[in-house]
């Protein structure tokens, strides 16, 4: 057994790096997964929907169950389709993981107000988008008795959280945004039993890191390579594990280096030689000291609410969550 049987599962920008990497490894470990990718360059121009295909007749080939979509995540429309896609293919969703990113690379004084606006509508917006369909979804399998465990594995990246490395401005702006939003997802969407952690690879060699200085220009000769993009796959599979306590996380992956990352700064790290099993992820993660996003939230409340308990805490936000739907405009 895997430690993903009967999960459905949802990744975009799954057609090719860390994505497709995710998807086989998801696969393997006895997940549904919808693969979606539009197949395009990584400044997100062109398109060929044979990238996610071919993705998916691999899994299958291996004895794996996939489905194909192409639709963008920065399209609002085809965040919804994706996620009906899930529930049409397999009859439901438990995880999405938000992969798909482009880059546009050139200096600040030189980068365009579209080229800025067309890497934040696939890292952040789309991120968000594709969340908050599945949310919808969740939120309506809960109220209706539903109490199956749900997650959303977010991807950010050294650069915007770590390594502040120059003509990446709107690269690094999403990526850091992303951190900032699993956080906050994560005190959210608690009520409904969904966790949102995210991972932030460094290093892996990818389309998008080739032109990174010190980065090899050969693939790695293996899967061993720490510089192989599936090294952060056993991370998100344990992150979209049921068995996974772990919520409002950002875990830094350097090949098998997994980090706690605490703000700006990582935190403490746990190491092996060689690509981890989600089975020792569990063990060997119980050694990380991680912040709970509530009792961030609960301190930094303190001075102006007095001392605050958890049960407590989550009223209130539940309260704003109502009274925010309330008035708010639907988004369906």
């Amino acid at each position: 057994m895997g430690s993903l049987d009967g999960r459905v599962v949802l990744i975009t920008g799954a057609g090719r790096g860390i994505g497709r990497e995710e998807a086989l490894f998801f696969a393997a470990e006895g997940a549904k997964v919808v693969v979606n990718d539009l197949g395009v360059a990584i400044d997100g121009t062109g398109g060929d929907a044979g990238v996610a295909a071919d993705v998916v007749e691999e899994i299958i080939a291996r004895g794996g169950q996939a489905v194909a979509n192409t639709d963008s995540v920065a399209d609002w429309d085809g965040a919804r389709r994706m996620v009906e896609t899930a529930l049409q293919s397999f009859g439901d969703l438990h995880v999405v993981v938000n992969n798909a990113t482009i880059e546009r690379n050139m200096g600040l004084a030189d980068l365009s107000e579209e080229d800025f606006d067309d890497v934040l509508a696939v890292k952040l917006k789309g991120t968000f988008a594709v969340t908050h369909w599945a949310a919808r979804h969740w939120r309506d399998r809960f109220q209706a008795g539903d109490r199956a465990d749900r997650a959303v594995v977010n991807t950010s990246s050294g650069s915007g959280l770590l390594n502040p490395l120059p003509a990446q401005v709107s690269y690094a702006a999403g990526n850091a945004g992303v951190a900032a939003l699993t956080v906050v997802a994560a005190l959210e969407l608690g009520r409904y039993g969904v966790r949102v952690n995210c991972i932030s690879p460094s290093m892996a060699r990818t389309r998008l890191t080739l032109g990174v200085p010190g980065m090899s220009q050969e693939p790695p000769a293996s899967r061993f390579d720490p510089l192989h993009p599936a090294a952060s796959a056993p991370v998100a599979a344990y992150l979209a594990s049921s068995a996974c306590p772990l919520t409002g996380q950002v875990l830094s992956v350097r090949g098998s280096t997994v980090a706690v990352n605490q703000g700006w700064s990582l935190g403490g790290h746990i190491s092996q030689d060689g690509p981890w099993s989600v089975e020792e992820l569990a063990e060997k993660v119980k050694e990380l000291p991680t912040d709970d996003p509530f009792d961030k939230l609960a301190q930094a409340l303190s001075g102006a609410l007095g001392t605050t308990g958890r049960a407590e805490l989550q009223e209130m936000i539940n309260a704003l969550l109502d009274q925010g739907g309330r008035s708010g405009t639907a988004s369906a």
